[in-house]
């Protein structure tokens, strides 16, 4: 009789010689984190990057590395290029005095965001057969982790301390069924002193044959930030995606509405609904004196086309309201939940557009009282109308960022607005 601990042997040594000659599905996690950094000024971002090489193709878990006391929020890219080829670099507005550090973008080119974490929210799993891809023909060739620093006092004298907030990966070489994807919808605008505001953005849904999946949403604000909701509308009816108070855990949630699914012909809607109790306006900016308005999606497709355009932005107000959209919104069938607070029941009514309304209609009337050219017009007319609709959102923002920065004969004043103006679009 064959002895029973050597067909065990032969049997143990038979499937690892089967799983690296087959190529049996493996697990890798990678450690994506800050080399010990120390910050100088607040409101620094830092960004490092790895090559994809160095995972497996398909991420389907991330395990954040990072306390809300230190780290304010973390945010994970794709890219085609990095902003810098340099170990580490400044990838914020704000410039690191007294760093060697370059400044530069998160990315060079092609540009995704991949997670997005802050207020000490936990891990993220994704659903079976669901997983982001990187590598391959997805022209994602590396990853950028940007860590927002907003308090950096941890790090100076006495305590001088260094940090290494980050994100583990959970990756396997298991192709998956189903390709996960991140859409971002957020705003500019202004929150008056001692006012409520509305931040409103919606796009149309413009994939021709494409259906996503939404599973899961993430809202994000500063600190005037009360309930933050997300909509699908579809045939003037509107659908909650999801709906928190942004001072919880900045967490992906699972959607409010499961099996929920969005096709051409829909909108997507989102509002941020601000309380601002202070002495002075908060306009949308990237430090800690500034607000965010931003609703993410995270959804699926069977199979790995995604989203060809994932952001939806709008200028944000006193510029832009939902009543700018049109009819197809059909407001009369909005919510009345859309700017009640879940955990308290609390809805929350604007203000702001009632003392904004007199200096509305002022500029209303200088437009009307302006000499008309009817070939003008028409030129106009003609621009506009080739234009696609983040073309016209971007011409928009420049035109609020002319009258808030306006252009000066000094070359470095120009350059500081651009900075700005970009770093306005594109959060």
């Amino acid at each position: 009789m064959v002895n029973m601990n050597i067909l065990l042997v032969c049997a143990c040594a038979l499937m690892s010689w089967a799983s690296s000659v087959l190529g049996a599905p493996t697990t890798k996690a990678v450690d994506f984190l800050m080399p010990d950094v120390q910050p100088q000024q607040p409101d620094t971002y830092l960004c490092r990057s790895i090559d994809v090489s160095e995972l497996q193709p398909y991420i389907t878990e991330f395990i954040p590395n990072a306390q809300k006391e230190i780290a304010h929020h973390i945010l994970l890219y794709g890219c085609t290029d990095p902003g810098s080829s340099d170990p580490l670099w400044n990838c914020g507005e704000m410039a690191s005095t007294g760093s060697d550090l370059k400044s530069a973008s998160v990315c060079a080119s092609g540009f995704h965001i991949l997670y997005a974490w802050a207020m000490d929210a936990p891990k993220l799993k994704l659903p079976k057969d669901v997983a982001f891809k990187v590598g391959g023909d997805t022209g994602i060739n590396k990853l950028v982790l940007q860590v927002h620093y907003k308090n950096v006092s941890t790090f100076l004298p006495p305590e001088s301390k260094s940090d290494s907030s980050g994100i583990t990966l959970v990756t396997t070489n298991e192709p998956k069924a189903r390709t996960a994807g991140v859409y971002l919808m957020d705003t500019g605008g202004t929150i008056p002193a001692h006012s409520i505001e509305y931040m409103e953005t919606a796009c149309p849904f413009r994939e021709p044959t494409l259906e996503i999946h939404p599973f899961a949403y993430r809202t994000h604000s500063h600190a005037l930030g009360r309930v933050i909701s997300g909509y699908r509308v579809r045939d003037g009816q509107w659908t909650e995606i999801g709906r928190m108070n942004p001072q919880n855990p900045q967490m992906f949630y699972n959607v409010t509405t499961p099996g929920i699914t969005v096709k051409k012909g829909d909108i997507l809607a989102a509002r941020c609904t601000m309380e601002n109790n202070l002495d002075h306006d908060v306009s949308i900016g990237s430090t800690q004196k500034d607000e965010m308005c931003n609703f993410y999606i995270m959804y699926f497709v069977d199979g790995d086309k995604l989203v060809s355009d994932s952001f939806c932005a709008k200028p944000g107000p006193p510029n832009w309201y939902f009543t700018d959209y049109g009819n197809a919104l059909n407001l009369e069938a909005m919510p009345e939940t859309a700017s009640t607070v879940p955990d308290s029941g609390r809805t929350l009514i604007a203000t702001a557009q009632e003392l904004q309304e007199p200096e509305r209609l002022e500029m209303g009337r200088e437009l009307e009282e302006e000499d008309e050219d009817p070939a003008e017009d028409e030129v106009l007319d003609k621009f506009v109308a080739g234009l696609s609709p983040r073309e016209v959102d971007a011409l928009v923002n420049e035109m609020m960022m002319s009258e808030r920065y306006p252009a000066s004969n000094d070359v470095m004043d120009d350059v500081k607005r651009q900075e700005r103006l970009a770093d306005v679009y594109e959060w």
